[in-house]
């Protein structure tokens, strides 16, 4: 790779030319991707995933802008490595003549210190480190994807887009748990999560209504296998439901959600439950799939839920949960003005949302029902008085952003060298 030189040499051309720039969403056994081509537009080139990592018989899988398949292969990832060694393999046999500039990764976890994307150095790596405690479930796999696409490629450029960012303007009392205020300046706050999908729903909304509407008073659902809501005025994040870890607040696909402390130590101490089964427990065995007992993807319980009462259960205390969250932050703001549902349950799933909505006129909601099962932008009615949207997110692409205007005030700063802040 022709390094920093080559990637100068690209800049000083850049009305003319673009930055290619690769994203990468880290999982414990999956990794999402994305290539965009950014200058004076944005365009994808192709998006993919990883799959299976660690397991037998994992799937390689990319498809173009038009989703149509440029590959799909099955083959063992024994590790995040061999993951990534195989997206590069195939990287330069699709596009042997273009370089990537940069790669952005979603770092779900920034603790207090980063409110902003940061270019990956040493120093940043090891301050990632130790916010692992905090984040588990994901800090780990995002680590080893940043180390193993640097021994790959030691000069390309990687940049962190942190999912905790877009809430820490978020005021004091939102942020703080009643506990013992040395535990707050050790770091024990709410954080929230989601932050790269609430920030693309916010710019695609300006776009879309204009900077007054998204002013407004907001409430963005993003309803997945993770899920968590969030409260937002004039473009800031009031409050969200997700705390200190992505475990908390509504209830999720494996993850429980908000749990009474009390719960948790009398498992420790009553029921001998060690720290890592308990983990797994919160984390992996809990919500949908607990209290179903069946399956975590809402698409199948909603296929089961009429002939099995725990599923039916399951859909109904989640719709249960987010309704009565979605109350609070309603209250939090003081009047809501436009409802946005987003995530691939938000997205897809209209009797969902309409379960979530029902009951809520008295708040000036309204849904259309044809609107809401046709997954149409707008579902509610024309007479609502608080609009409900339904938008795509896309936080490959937010990440991409981020990146690319990173990269740009980089150059532009004659007192900034990325080459003595990447890597060592």
């Amino acid at each position: 790779m022709a390094g920093l030189r080559w990637f100068w040499k690209r800049s000083e051309a850049m009305e003319k030319q673009f930055f290619r720039i690769l994203t990468i969403n880290s999982g414990s056994s999956s990794l999402k991707f994305a290539l965009y081509h950014m200058g004076q537009s944005e365009a994808l080139v192709f998006t993919g995933s990883l799959e299976r990592i660690g397991l037998r018989t994992g799937l390689f899988h990319v498809t173009d802008a038009k989703m149509e398949t440029l590959i799909e292969e099955y083959l063992d990832f024994p590790d995040h490595d061999a993951a990534l060694k195989r997206l590069f393999e195939w990287l330069k046999l699709h596009s042997p003549d273009q370089e990537l500039d940069a790669v952005g990764h979603r770092i779900v976890h920034g603790g207090i210190r980063y409110s902003q994307p940061h270019l990956i150095t040493t120093e940043l790596v090891a301050a990632l480190k130790e916010l692992v405690p905090l984040a588990p479930e994901h800090l780990p796999h995002e680590l080893r994807a940043i180390k193993a696409i640097h021994r790959i490629y030691p000069d390309l450029i990687q940049v962190a887009c942190f999912d905790t960012a877009f809430h820490q303007p978020m005021p004091q009392l939102a942020k703080v748990y009643a506990l013992p205020r040395y535990l707050w300046h050790q770091g024990v706050i709410r954080y929230g999560f989601h932050g790269l999908s609430y920030e693309y729903i916010l710019q695609e909304l300006t776009k879309e209504t204009g900077m007054e509407a998204a002013n407004k008073r907001l409430i963005i659902a993003h309803l997945g296998n993770g899920a968590s809501m969030a409260a937002v005025h004039y473009g800031k994040s009031v409050d969200t439901t997700m705390g200190f870890t992505p475990a908390g607040g509504l209830v999720m696909s494996t993850r429980s959600g908000d749990l009474d402390p009390g719960i948790i130590l009398y498992l420790l101490e009553e029921k001998g439950v060690d720290p890592v089964t308990m983990n797994a427990l919160i984390n992996h065995q809990s919500g949908l799939l607990g209290v179903s007992g069946v399956s975590s993807s809402m698409r199948e319980l909603l296929d089961k839920e009429a002939e099995n009462l725990h599923v039916a259960e399951a859909v109904d205390l989640f719709c249960y949960q987010a309704k009565k969250y979605f109350g609070s932050l309603v209250a939090v703001l003081g009047g809501l003005d436009t409802l946005i549902f987003t995530g691939g349950i938000g997205e897809n799933a209209p009797s969902i949302r309409w379960r979530i909505c029902k009951d809520l006129e008295f708040l000036g909601i309204h849904l259309n029902s044809s609107r809401n099962d046709s997954n149409v932008p707008v579902i509610s009615q024309d007479n609502s008085l608080i609009t409900v949207r339904v938008m795509k997110t896309n936080e490959e692409l937010m990440i991409t952003r981020h990146t690319f205007n990173l990269l740009q005030r980089k150059r532009r700063d004659p007192r900034q060298s990325l080459e003595k802040r990447r890597i060592k």
